[in-house]
């Protein structure tokens, strides 16, 4: 934090498993070591955090690294954040496929979130992260049963009285929560039935904000892509 302020840049820290992560074991390799990345120090100081399982780290630097993984909430490795010179964070990725080159063009977009807006988003997605986790947990209890017996229709009325019950539910968590747990049900009940997952996204994305859907159509292309490939066979 002290040269990045000094030198007026952000901070990019890579939480990383040198030892046993596969993707970070590769994210060093295809990108991190290449000399074609050394230009982004111009616009990060770069921080490695390492979380090995069987090389020797010194006790305070083990410390260290695990108060700051759970300051952040890491919960998988690689995880790439980027920070502003005060270490507050605005943006999150991880590996990337397609070498230094994509991967600074990679960094350069996310940059862009270095702002006061940039920030508060990240918070909230942290926050709605927290909440989706907590509530799926939630309505995985009560859609198990449901699931068992491949009662598609009991599930998603449970599905919907559920969110429809937690008001603090809102947003892209909501989307996000409501997406995973009508997937889930379709996939349980009719597995391999790429129209009724299709279905499924395309009432999300019409019942909600184009704000919050962006990823989901992303996602929706990928489904009807895999059931065009399907088809063909």
């Amino acid at each position: 934090m002290k040269v990045a302020k000094a030198e007026k840049k952000a901070i990019l820290v890579d939480f990383t498993g040198s030892d046993w992560c596969g993707w970070c074991i590769r994210l060093k390799k295809e990108v991190f070591d290449q000399k074609e990345f050394a230009v982004a120090t111009k616009d990060f100081v770069l921080v490695e955090l390492d979380y090995p399982q069987k090389k020797k780290q010194p006790a305070e630097e083990k410390a260290k690294n695990k108060a700051l993984a759970e300051k952040f909430g890491i919960e998988g490795y690689p995880t790439i954040l980027l920070m502003d010179s005060h270490g507050e964070p605005f943006a999150q990725t991880g590996y990337q496929a397609g070498g230094p080159v994509k991967y600074l063009a990679h960094l350069t977009d996310l940059l862009k979130d270095n702002t006061s807006q940039g920030k508060a988003k990240f918070a909230q997605g942290k926050k709605d992260e927290v909440l989706v986790r907590g509530y799926g947990e939630e309505l995985e209890t009560l859609l198990t049963p449901l699931l068992e017996k491949k009662d598609l229709a009991a599930a998603e009325a449970a599905i919907a009285k559920f969110v429809g019950e937690k008001k603090n539910l809102v947003g892209a968590a909501k989307v996000g929560l409501v997406v995973n747990a009508r997937v889930g049900s379709v996939q349980a009940c009719k597995p391999g039935d790429h129209a009724a997952v299709l279905k499924v996204l395309d009432d999300i994305i019409a019942d909600n904000p184009a704000e919050f859907t962006g990823e989901l159509k992303q996602f929706r292309a990928q489904v009807a892509a895999a059931a065009a490939a399907k088809a063909q066979k």
